[in-house]
């Protein structure tokens, strides 16, 4: 467990280094450039710094085990910390779309649009050796806040490879007005991202059901000890965070005595820990009727 914390904590940590530098170079690009789409983009950024840093507490403190006052553990502060991140997000698209209506009503003026165009590409790059790291990390330890925070970077990705775009159109072109209309595509592509994010967080909150892979896995383990007993039912399971809680109920022989039916159920939890090391498992033994 502590191993995994580390882990969990190092990426949330290397994001939330280079977010920090993203934001200083698209702002100052902003600033010398007046352009709105990297304004957005910085306001983006600003929004995954703060998305990294609650990640980076919530990872910390979803891995302290279970207490009197959290006797299943704290793994849904995750949850929670998804939710807060799409609401940061839903709020950064507002701000974008009002500062970009702004500029198309009152006129375009950009300047010095070289760096802001070599500020986005090494934007793109970092973005996406950042958020394939995190994406990793969060599928080995089934985080779903260093999820939501990869989440946050692949979008980045692709709207600051937008904004590139097209500040090298505008260069072209002279076409001033494709700034703000690139912002407010900006906007609505992390908008779809918020509430994907939103609803993921808010279904393990209300105890959604293991991914139906993880189900299966532990039915195959069940199939492969079918002899040891007669069925079993009332198979349950929900997320938190991390962790998985799975319960069933087991009918076995009636020969059985208590301290084999006991083994057989260490056994069977094992065997599903191998396969689901956050696990805790429930099995309840019921004598054939």
């Amino acid at each position: 467990m502590e191993h995994i914390r580390e882990i969990k904590s190092r990426a949330a940590l290397y994001s939330i280094i280079s977010n920090s530098t993203l934001i200083a170079l698209k702002f100052i690009a902003g600033l010398m450039t007046g352009s709105v789409s990297i304004i957005s983009e910085a306001a983006h950024s600003f929004v995954d710094l703060l998305a990294a840093i609650i990640a980076f507490f919530s990872v910390n403190y979803s891995s302290q085990p279970a207490d009197t006052q959290h006797p299943y553990g704290h793994g849904k502060i995750e949850n929670i910390s998804g939710t807060i991140e799409a609401i940061l997000i839903f709020l950064a698209a507002g701000y974008i779309i009002y500062e970009s209506v702004k500029k198309i009503l009152k006129g375009v003026v950009l300047e010095s649009l070289g760096y802001g165009i070599f500020v986005m590409f090494v934007s793109v790059i970092v973005n996406i050796v950042v958020s394939k790291y995190l994406m990793k990390i969060a599928r080995k330890t089934s985080s779903i806040a260093l999820e939501a925070d990869a989440a946050h970077l692949i979008t980045d990705v692709y709207t600051s490879a937008g904004v590139f775009a097209g500040l090298f159109v505008v260069k072209l072109t002279g076409f001033n007005i494709l700034d703000p209309v690139i912002a407010i595509g900006v906007a609505l592509f992390i908008v779809r991202a918020a509430y994907l994010i939103t609803k993921k967080s808010i279904l393990d909150l209300m105890d959604y059901t293991i991914p139906e892979e993880e189900a299966e896995k532990i039915r195959e383990i069940l199939n492969e000890h079918q002899d040891k007993f007669i069925s079993y039912h009332k198979f349950r399971s929900r997320k938190s965070g991390s962790e998985r809680y799975i319960d069933l109920h087991l009918v076995m022989s009636n020969g059985i005595s208590l301290n084999d039916a006991h083994d057989f159920c260490t056994h069977l939890e094992k065997d599903i820990k191998k396969i689901l090391p956050d696990s805790t498992i429930t099995i309840h033994v019921e004598p054939y009727a």
